[in-house]
This record gives C-alpha cells, structure tokens and sequence, in this order.
C-alpha cells in the first residue's frame, strides 16, 4: 500500500495551497470548521467531525450568481464563475456521501444546475477516514462507514506515523503526482470494529412513510421545535435555496444589480408563505413532518439516494434534542 509521512504530506500540502484555493479542517475560535488555509501549519490534522459540512464550498451559503448593469436601455449580465482549483482536504467520508446525495438533484436531472456542476468540477475532494464514530453518528446506517473511499478522490487513513493513501479516481491520480509516498505493508484495518459500535438505525420503505403522514408522531417530535434552523444549516444534504435580485448602485442612468442565491431551510417559519400571504405548511409538527418526509420519502423516491448520510450533526446541534434516530425508530415501530 501507498504510505506517506506526516512531514511530507504537510510538505505537499504546503506546495499545494500555492497553486489551489486550500480548505481544511481549522481551529476557529475553539470550533472545527472547514475553512480556507495558506499554510498546513493551519490544519488539524487530529480533528473530530467539523462541526459544519463541507457543503458551503460547492454549495455555497450565499452565491452570487449573475452581475446585472443596466446603462440606459441597454442591459449586460455577467455569469460569475470562479475558475481557480480548489482541493477540500480532510473531508469526512459522511461528508463526501452528502455531495453524491446532492448530485442526484443539481446533476443528474436534466438541465444540470450550472453553478453546482462548476464548482463540483473545479474541486477535488481529499478524506480522511475517522478514527472512531463521534456522538450522534449512524453513518453504517445510511450505507456508509468512517473509511467508505466511495466517494472521494483521495483517501488518507492514519497508521502510525503517516497514512495509507488512495487515490480513488482519476481527479485523485492526477493530484498526487506530487506527492512522495512509498510501499507498506502494515494496513489500518479499524473500519469493521467501529461498524460496531453504532447502534443500527431502522430505515423504513418511502412507502410505508406515506402510510404515517397524519399521525400524531409529528405532534410530539414537532411540539418542541424552535424552528431555529440548526438541523438543516448543518446537514451536508439539505440543498433548498432561494434567488433574489439585490441593488448594489444606482444612480442616474445606471443601475447595477447582484442575482444571488442562498440556502432556505423548510423549518423555516415563511418557508411556504405565498405572496398572498396564505402558508401551506404553518404549524411547526407540519414542517418537521416534511424535514423527514423529505429525507426518507420525497428524495429518494424522486432521485434515488436516501436525504441523508448519518453524520449526526443535527442530533448534536439541535438545542431541544429532537434526533433523527428516534424519529427513524418510531416510523419503523408503528
């Protein structure tokens, strides 16, 4: 197997942030995000999972899309597409799956999302495989696994030392030409013992959902629900946005104007509000309900993959500890 020591991955890591826009695990005021980096010196290389998915980086929070001036009568648009390489480093393989649960909506439909495929494009995704499952976690659950290479373009899995590297696909290849490894023998053969160690998660038939849709289950998780959105700004999977046009200048005969995206969460209060004012979905156990519908019925049975990969951030972060396995267990009960 392909090894490689701790100094020389830094090294790699360090020639690499001068040709690419870097993102990596970083101590931010005492949080582990995933964040812009100039130097390995900025990473954390012994990390839990960040507390944030890496989705921001190709889905970003809130994207500009067009650039709009209009000078008179005459009106020019500018598509904003940043063309410089980026290489998100130290992805977690829960993170990872959550791209290839986003693709099944932004790529694989006809059109594909332009901005999304850019961005997917443009980046290549470098893991490291978790040591252990981290509170909340059900991954094995969801189909994957702290090491699941499936994927990513590159995996790295500590041994003592250094890491096994693996370059999973020809984005991977090509990316570490650059980096020195030599063959070993010793293999980190952890992956089935931390399998282990999460509690199996029922997953229930989209169906068999449908059948549950007015039951007073949604009363009693939904009761509780601040509506703060935490569950779905965490989520590598939640991909709801909205469009708006905003004015950046104005004055005589001149206007210029930003089309920007950013994401929406249907938790949200006005989520479904009309323009009229009327809202489709106005009780907070009606929008938890379509979180999970949405999850476990609506996505997979309009594009295939499950809405979620089993990372455990919104079991961790939501503040009234309304948990995704528990809601899971009392569909599978009924």
């Amino acid at each position: 197997m392909k090894y490689v020591t701790l100094k020389e991955l830094k090294n790699w890591l360090n020639r690499l942030a001068q040709e690419v826009d870097l993102i990596a695990p970083r101590d931010v005021d005492g949080h582990v995000l995933y964040r812009p980096v100039a130097s390995s010196d900025e990473i954390l290389f012994d990390y839990e999972r960040p507390e944030l998915s890496a989705k921001e980086f190709i889905f970003p929070a809130t994207e500009v899309l067009l650039r709009i001036e209009k000078r008179g009568t005459e009106v020019t648009q500018e598509e904003v597409l940043p063309e410089r390489k980026q290489v998100i480093f130290g992805v977690r393989p829960c993170d990872a799956h959550g791209f290839a649960v986003i693709d099944a909506l932004f790529l694989e439909q006809d059109p594909p999302d332009r901005y999304y495929a850019h961005h997917r494009e443009r980046t290549t995704l470098v893991g490291i495989a978790c040591p252990q499952m981290w509170e909340g976690c059900f991954c094995a659950s969801m189909g994957g696994a702290p090491d699941d290479p499936t994927h990513l373009d590159v995996l790295l899995r500590a041994v003592e030392g250094g890491y096994v590297v693996e370059a999973v696909t020809e984005k991977g290849k090509v990316l570490l030409k650059g980096l020195e490894t030599k063959n070993r023998d010793q293999k980190p053969g952890f992956s089935e013992k931390t399998r282990l160690l999460e509690q199996p998660v029922p997953v229930t038939e989209p169906a068999r959902w449908r059948e549950l849709f007015e039951d007073r289950i949604w009363m009693r998780h939904g009761e509780r629900c601040l509506s703060c959105r935490i569950c779905t700004y965490v989520c590598p999977t939640c991909r709801c946005f909205d469009v708006a046009d905003r004015v950046i200048e104005e004055r005589a005969g001149f206007t210029r104007i930003e089309r920007i995206r950013a994401w929406d969460a249907c938790t949200s209060t006005n989520y479904r509000r009309a323009a009229g004012g009327h809202n489709s979905r106005p009780t907070k156990p009606g929008r938890i309900r379509n979180r999970f519908f949405c999850k476990f019925c609506y996505y997979p049975e309009d594009f295939g993959p499950l809405g979620c990969v089993g990372c455990g951030r919104c079991v961790v972060s939501c503040p009234v500890d309304i948990d995704i396995r528990e809601v899971m267990g009392d569909v599978a009960a009924r």
